[in-house]
Order: C-alpha cells, then structure tokens, then sequence
C-alpha cells in the first residue's frame, strides 16, 4: 500500500536522453510512463516537474554569448517540449494527463494556477507542471519545491540517473558512501549537492522531505511509494 496519498516528482532532463547525446530516449520515455502510471493506478496524486537539461539548458547558453534571461526562457520552453513528451506517453499508457504552463501559452497547456492544479489532481489526473517557475534565475529544481509546497505533497521525489545522496560524486569518487537518512541541516553542513540552495531552502522551511533515488531502474517509482527504503531520505528530522 502507498503510504504517499500526494507527490510531487521531478524529473531530469538530462536523464530523458538515455544513452543518446540529445533529446529524449523512447526507452526511457516509455520506462517513465509505465512507472507513472502504476503509482497512479494505486490511487497517488501526481504533480510532476521535468528539466530541459537535455534539449537546452540556460546556463549553457550563457557561456555561448545567450543574455542570462533569454537563455532561461529558452530552457522553460525545453521543459514544455519534455512534458508534453511524457503526457503523450503517459496517455498511451491509458492515463489521464494535464499540462499546465508557468507562462500562457494555450492550446499547448492550460495557463497554472494552484486551483486548478489541484482540482485535476483531485479528480485522478497526472498533473504535469511545464515551464518552471515562469521566470528566468530559478531552476527547474526551485520549480518543483515551489509546485510541492503549493499543491501540498506529502513529499518530492527526485528521480535521478543516481541512487541517492553520496558523501561525493559517486561517479567521480568510487569511495564515495550513501546516506540512507540525512537532515536538511546536515546537507548544507557538510556541502552537499541535492538540489540549488534556493529549492532546498524552500524545502526545508516548508517541511517538505526530499527523497532522491534512481528512476531508471524500473519500479523504483513504485518501491518509494510503498515505503521501501532505497534512495536517500531528506528532511528536518531523522
């Protein structure tokens, strides 16, 4: 039984591309979808928020002469490509799904509102949540605090190509060690990287726990809503 009644997943974009070099991998795509839709087959409440990093990333187009603000709003429509990208597919899998967009832009996605987020959360649709927080300087990671806190989750799961929170890179470090459990206090002590500052923080003073773990093995989705302890658990209390 999920012991989650309401959750906000974010998603990497960067992890959507698989073994490509750009874009979005259909394997994975289709992994995604099917894992979503399992969990929301077991009566959950989804919220979802999807990076860009894998079709254009603000940041990086900076360091290619982009102005800050245009290269963010770039990236807010890469996010738009990815959820409508995951709807399509979560829709072929038989469930209900709805966009909603930060910024208008009617028919790709109703314009966002809290109110109606939930309303169709309520009613049993997949609530994808395109475009960040609709302004440039804040990630998609900032973007899914935000949307947590407003829809009121029980908790944000970051679904990563990593299985949680490391003492270091452990894809640089092979002696890097896990946490299973770890405070908000104890991340920003020892300097960890889990989300931006600005998203953690957010976290933090809402309560709202952070787990991290890995989305690309399949059913791991479904193993964190049932209370398996795999990933790494942030929160104010151990």
């Amino acid at each position: 039984m999920p012991i989650y009644k309401r959750i906000l997943l974010k998603l990497s974009g960067e992890s959507l591309m698989g073994g490509e070099k750009y874009g979005i991998s259909t394997s994975v795509l289709t992994s995604y979808a099917s894992q979503i839709k399992k969990v929301a087959d077991k009566e959950v409440q989804i919220g979802i928020v999807i990076g860009g990093g894998n079709i254009f990333r603000g940041l990086s187009g900076v360091n290619k002469g982009f102005d800050r603000v245009k290269g963010d709003q770039m990236g807010m429509l890469a996010t738009v490509i990815n959820s409508l990208a995951l709807q399509s597919a979560l829709e072929t899998e038989g469930a209900k799904v709805k966009v909603l967009t930060s910024i208008r832009m009617e028919p790709v996605g109703e314009l966002y509102a809290k109110s109606k987020a939930l309303e169709y959360i309520e009613s049993g649709y997949v609530v994808i949540i395109a475009g960040g927080t609709g302004n440039p300087f804040f990630t998609t990671d900032t973007a899914s605090a935000l949307r947590g806190v407003e829809i009121e989750a029980d908790v944000l799961l970051k679904g990563t190509r990593v299985d949680g929170v490391y003492t270091a890179d452990p894809e640089k470090d092979p002696t890097a060690t896990k946490f299973d459990r770890i405070s908000f206090d104890q991340v920003y002590q020892k300097q960890l990287k889990v989300m931006d500052l600005t998203a953690f923080t957010m976290c933090k003073e809402n309560n709202l726990s952070i787990i991290v773990f890995d989305m690309d093995t399949e059913g791991n989705l479904e193993r964190v809503i049932e209370g398996e302890k795999i990933g790494t658990v942030v929160s104010n209390d151990l």
